[in-house]
This record gives C-alpha cells, structure tokens and sequence, in this order.
C-alpha cells in the first residue's frame, strides 16, 4: 500500500498535469551565442544583453516601443496593381506574395503609421525585413508618398526606418521607377520645410541605398549595420582585394562622414524625440507622464512665498 502510495500514485500524476514548454522560452544570439530569456530579450528591444548585438524586429514592434503608449494609427497605402509582369521563377509572384503575408502576417513591406512620440506628432514608415527581405517595390514606393504626403498634411516630421535587400526582382522596371518616385515624394517634404530624419537598420542595401535612405536631413544608424550599395562580397570579388575591417558597417561609415549617429536601439527613441524637437523648433521634452503645463498655469505663482510684494499706495 505504502509502495502504491508513495511511487505509483505521484509517478500517475506527474505524467498527466506535465505542462507544455513553449518553443519560444529561449532565444539564440546569432553573434556570441548566448542562450536569452524570451521576456529579458523582448524588455531589451530584442538587444543582446550580452553582445549588443541587435536582431530583427518588426515593423509593429518597433513602433510600440517608439510612439508614447505604444499606441498609433495605421495609414492606408493605396495597393498597386498585382503581378504586372506576370513574373515566374521557381513560384509565381503572387504565390510568394501569399506565403510572405501568410509568415509576416502584413500586407506588404512597409508600415506607416502617425502618434506621438514625446507629445510631438510625427509619421512613422518601417520597412519589414522578413517580408520578401524588405524589398522595394511599387507598394513601398506608395507607402513613402502617403506618409510624406500624411506629414505634410499634419505639419509634422517623417521618420523612415529602412531595412530592404533592394529592388523586388519580380516586379522589374516598375521597382526602380519607385527611386524616382520617392525621391519627390521627400522632395515634398524639404519644400514643406519639414523633417526628414533616416534610421538605418540591418541590412540596408541596393536601390533603396541609392534613393530615399541617404536623402534625409538626419542619418542615424543602428550599431553594426551593414549599408551599402553593393554587397562587400560583389566588391571583393570585383576588385579581387581584401576590404578593410568593418567596410560598410555603421561605425566605419560614421567614421568617414556618411553617417550623423550610431545609436542603440534602447536610446533610439529618446534620440528621435530630441532631434524631432529641435528640428522642428519646439522646447525640450517634458520628462514623466505628466501633462504638459499650460502657458499661463507656468506663468502663475504657486505658493505665497512666491507672490509679488504689494506696491505702497501714492498719496
């Protein structure tokens, strides 16, 4: 009875209230290899405690840790035509329009959205890397007029977050037609004179290298990013020479002038809210989570102490 008691009836238990782990508990940095704690990882915008190394994030993700109570509004991106070239490689176009969609859970390769950030309005745009890599096509270049077009109708800032292999293959000629495209729509933007400001993230590359990444008033840069045109790869094998270390990462293209910041994902947000205000020619940020004053509660004394002396009547 004991031996029933004491092994059989625990052992019956422990194997039917067993609990499930989820897949999803630990995460592997890809650069030193350190096992992180799922929710550590997420507290720290998905940084390396250990490395710094920066992941990839989503375009939504990075949005809540950006706007003030992580809350924004989608702006509507008008859809292009599918499929214009009725484009085939080993799938269909639209065949691997649906699996990307189906795996990312967005429409397409960028985000715009409008908040605030800092009590300072601003348009957001972020380029979607695990969607089709990022690539630029003409659904990218729609999102890029409609956000400048969404600033300049608000009078605010647009802050553009790129992440792109290039042009989309698929879509041919009408994908680097979107480098013209973009380049009036920030065009309209400097005549509105408004900000443009560019975090550069990884990777960064190709036509959308060439076009509305390097035209802003402010370049910032994630740490270790790699931006660039061509590939260090093509260049060496073009140039058949060994480049040098850290070639077209961040910090070798701030040390060489293409570059005004290299900023950690965790100060990115305090970084954009100063330069949105000075840009824009607007006090400090108000720190905390209490309302701004109003003009003439500033200007009123609060304590008695502070009271203007009465002035002696003139007989």
């Amino acid at each position: 009875m004991n031996w029933i008691t004491n092994y059989v009836r625990p052992r019956i238990n422990s194997i039917f209230s067993r609990r499930e782990i989820p897949e999803n508990l630990w995460s592997k940095c890809d650069e030193c290899g350190t096992m992180l704690f799922h929710r550590e990882l997420s507290a720290n915008l998905f940084v390396c405690t250990n490395c710094g190394h920066h992941m990839a994030i989503t375009p939504r993700l990075r949005f809540k840790s950006l706007f003030d109570g992580e809350a924004f509004s989608e702006i509507e991106v008008p859809a292009p035509k599918p499929d214009p070239l009725q484009f085939r490689d080993q799938k269909k176009y639209p065949d691997r329009m649906k699996a990307a969609q189906k795996e990312t859970g967005e429409k397409e390769a960028m985000l715009v959205a409008y908040g605030e950030m800092g009590r300072t309005p601003v348009v957001c745009a972020a380029q979607d890397f695990s969607f089709m890599a990022g690539s630029m096509g003409m659904y990218v270049g729609n999102a890029i007029i409609a956000a400048a077009e969404e600033a300049v109708k608000r009078k605010c800032p647009l802050i553009l977050f790129s992440a792109a292999g290039g042009a989309r293959m698929q879509e041919g000629i009408l994908s680097l037609m979107q480098m013209p495209r973009t380049t009036v729509a920030v065009q309209m933007l400097k005549e509105a004179g408004l900000p443009y400001i560019v975090v550069l993230t990884h990777p960064t590359t190709g036509g959308v290298t060439a076009s509305y990444a390097m035209l802003g008033d402010v370049h910032i840069a994630e740490p270790n990013a790699l931006i660039c045109f061509a590939g260090p790869r093509v260049i060496e094998q073009t140039i058949r020479e060994k480049l040098p270390d850290g070639f077209q990462r961040a910090e070798y293209l701030l040390d060489h002038g293409m570059l005004d910041r290299v900023t950690p994902r965790t100060e990115m947000r305090e970084e954009l809210i100063t330069i949105t205000r000075m840009l824009m020619g607007l006090p400090p940020a108000i720190k905390g989570e209490l309302p701004a004053p109003d003009k003439a509660d500033a200007t009123q004394p609060d304590t008695a102490e502070e009271q203007p002396a009465p002035t002696p009547d003139k007989k």
